[in-house]
């Protein structure tokens, strides 16, 4: 989780003074654009009211009903004596984590088998010598981050990893569904991915980042197959797979 000080240097180059008219509708769409770009990533804690109030040049009113409103739609999410946290990047991506936090692991596994079995074949056939290097680079990142015993940061690279696979298939709505998706697949990652059982080694991401590579659709359906199967075995008593 990022500190507050290294994102306050950050939001006095990312935020500018508004114009008079429609005010809050401008802060509202500033800060709205640094939780989606990442440059306020899910889990930071967003600036403190009067250094928003500074950067933006607008009343504190007018700062709190624009965080007010991005509260209300869940991609903030105030904590009482600490400040207020960035929850989603998106309404969608808050809609399904209200979503998948009524729901089983399980459920989120469906929704990735459905998704990804799809995206994976396409990108085996769409990607370009970029994608490769970037899915290549996710698939390094997760190795390292299971070597070094680091949980938070093997999760963020078995997310990207799987976020690279989807941006080459180069279908823009594709990439923003999944995007939504986000956080509910860290949920579904968090819980199926476990350290202790060498995720290095966990069968399929290796395979899919190689079937991509050698543009095999084939492979890749069945490299995702096998991941999300050792996944259900983790999380679904034998017999309800």
């Amino acid at each position: 989780m990022l500190g507050c000080l290294p994102v306050l240097r950050r939001c006095a180059v990312a935020l500018s003074a508004v114009r008079a008219g429609r005010v809050c509708d401008e802060v509202l769409a500033q800060l709205e654009a640094l939780i989606a770009s990442g440059e306020w990533p899910v889990g930071s804690k967003i600036p403190p009211e009067p250094e928003l109030v500074a950067a933006l040049g607008v009343g504190r009113n007018t700062v709190r009903e624009a965080v007010r409103a991005l509260e209300h739609a869940g991609l903030l999410e105030p904590r009482r004596g600490d400040g207020t946290y960035v929850r989603a990047t998106s309404d969608l991506g808050a809609a399904l984590l209200r979503r998948a936090r009524r729901c089983t692991a399980l459920d989120v596994l469906d929704v990735r088998a459905g998704l990804e079995r799809d995206a994976a074949a396409t990108a085996a056939l769409r990607r370009t010598d970029a994608d490769v290097a970037a899915i290549q680079a996710a698939a390094a990142a997760r190795r390292a981050a299971a070597a070094a015993g680091d949980r938070d940061a093997f999760v963020s690279a078995d997310l990207a990893f799987h976020q690279a696979v989807v941006a080459a298939t180069g279908n823009g709505v594709l990439v923003e569904l999944y995007a939504g998706l986000t956080e509910a697949l860290r949920h579904s990652v968090t819980t199926t991915d476990d350290l202790d059982d060498d995720p290095a080694s966990f069968p399929g991401h290796e395979e899919l980042a190689t079937a991509i590579a050698d543009r095999d659709p084939d492979a890749a359906r069945a490299a995702v197959d096998s991941y999300l199967a050792a996944a259900r075995s983790l999380v679904a008593p034998e017999g309800t797979r």
